[in-house]
């Protein structure tokens, strides 16, 4: 039989994770091209030779998921695999209705065919959408576990937009390290804060080779997940955090739901600034799709260094790109701060934005009045350094994971929004790691 011509619709992330763990070597499939959406600049590239290995010469194109029809007529596409997330069980079906119609199958992977087998113990991290708070949560897990004795390895969700040779294992363990594999803001957002706590990170294109090499200096691998996707590594615990800011998105989003589903442990985060009606509708949604896990609630309670200075001040919000964008928030915890800390007015920076600054309000419509930190690449982080400095307001206030004012030249005062998660009640995160990895 001749191998089953197959197309990857992916966003430079679980599809090249799935081609390197189950196609990459299968001579039953013969991988002709992938697709790409969410992230710019990714489609017009190839995955390199270097990486898809000795069956594929001449590596495999990258298109715009916009040519799917005509891709899966021309190439004579038998079957698509599905391998990007953040995105609604509705959308997910009429991707698959327009595969279908084009005459193709229309298949997801599982877990059996694409999480990896550690030799350590792994702790994954993952949520049911992105903004929900994984990130922090991901920090007071490393925390918990360095004080228990662990040495701890936070291997991070592929954010692959460089140079894919060159970002095949990549890690971080200084500030050296981000400006030598020249990082963009999406992937500082992520290093950094766990940079400042002394863990080392891990992250790239291929994560058989990454997990290898963090398991040689460390005790327990920690799955720092990202854009609600599923853990590459099978989890000995698996904690997953939903947002009650989104009441409801639990039940409605791939995979979020899958990920609810095999949650061991669930972080609803958020509960000190959303209502008691939604973290109840949260609660009870994820009773109901998983009944034996224990479930935590959380803060993240907000900082900045100057809480005076922004009362009565015109501002304007910078906030994490991805949560407002696929993440569908209208705001963040820029916005929160500034309300709290009683800013006049908040001012709709869509009039100062410029260039793929403004093609991402076109693109993402629900998001609010304030900024998301695009930064994927030199040009674009300009971009968001022009929209900024072309705001008239007295101040910005940072909500990102990391001090832009020091990636930036900003034309005027600053301050940045900081937040940890912080347990509500019992159990706490301390409790379920203790009783799961304690060394007594």
């Amino acid at each position: 039989m001749p191998p089953i011509r197959t197309l990857i619709m992916g966003a430079a992330g679980r599809d090249f994770h799935n081609f390197n763990v189950f196609f990459r070597g299968n001579t039953d499939y013969e991988v002709v091209a992938f697709t790409a959406t969410q992230i710019p600049n990714i489609e017009g590239r190839k995955y390199p030779p270097e990486l898809a290995g000795p069956n594929y010469p001449a590596g495999i194109p990258i298109y715009p998921e916009s040519d799917l029809d005509k891709l899966i007529k021309d190439m004579q596409i038998d079957q698509v695999i599905f391998a990007y997330s953040d995105v609604t069980h509705e959308y997910v079906m009429h991707k698959a209705s327009q595969v279908l119609n084009a005459g193709a199958d229309f298949q997801l992977l599982g877990s059996k065919r694409t999480e990896l087998k550690s030799t350590k113990p792994v702790v994954a991290v993952c949520a049911v959408r992105t903004g929900a708070g994984k990130s922090q949560t991901t920090r007071r897990v490393s925390r918990i576990l360095g004080d228990m004795g662990y040495r701890v390895a936070a291997i991070r969700h592929p954010m692959p937009y460089g140079d894919l040779v060159a970002q095949a294992v990549q890690r971080f363990a200084t500030y050296e390290d981000l400006e030598k594999h020249d990082c963009t803001i999406e992937e500082r957002e992520e290093y950094e804060p766990h940079i400042d706590n002394g863990v080392v990170v891990y992250a790239g294109v291929d994560y058989e080779r990454i997990l290898r090499q963090a398991e040689e200096e460390v005790d327990i691998i920690l799955w720092d997940g990202g854009n609600n996707d599923l853990p590459f590594f099978t989890p000995d615990l698996r904690i997953v955090v939903a947002d009650p800011h989104r009441p409801g998105h639990e039940l409605l989003y791939h995979p979020g739901e899958t990920n609810a589903r095999a949650a061991d442990v669930f972080v609803i985060n958020k509960v000190d600034t959303a209502s008691a009606e939604n973290v109840m509708k949260v609660r009870e949604n994820l009773h109901s799709l998983n009944p034996g896990a224990t479930i935590i609630e959380a803060a993240s309670p907000l900082f900045v260094d100057e809480p005076l200075a922004i009362r009565g001040k015109r501002v304007l919000v910078v906030e994490d790109g991805p949560t407002l964008t696929h993440g569908e928030m209208a705001y963040g915890a820029g916005w929160v701060a500034a309300r709290r800390f009683g800013a006049a007015e908040i001012v709709d920076p869509r009039p100062f934005a410029v260039g793929s600054i403004l093609k991402t309000y076109r693109n993402y419509p629900t998001t609010g009045k304030v900024l998301p930190a695009m930064g994927y690449g030199e040009e674009m982080i300009r971009e968001l350094e022009a929209t900024i400095n072309n705001a008239e307001v007295d101040m910005v206030i940072i909500g990102t994971p990391i001090d832009l004012a020091a990636l930036l030249k900003i034309n005027k005062p600053s301050q940045r929004v900081r937040y940890d998660l912080q347990e509500i009640g019992q159990p706490t995160l301390t409790d379920i790691l203790k009783s799961k990895f304690s060394k007594s």
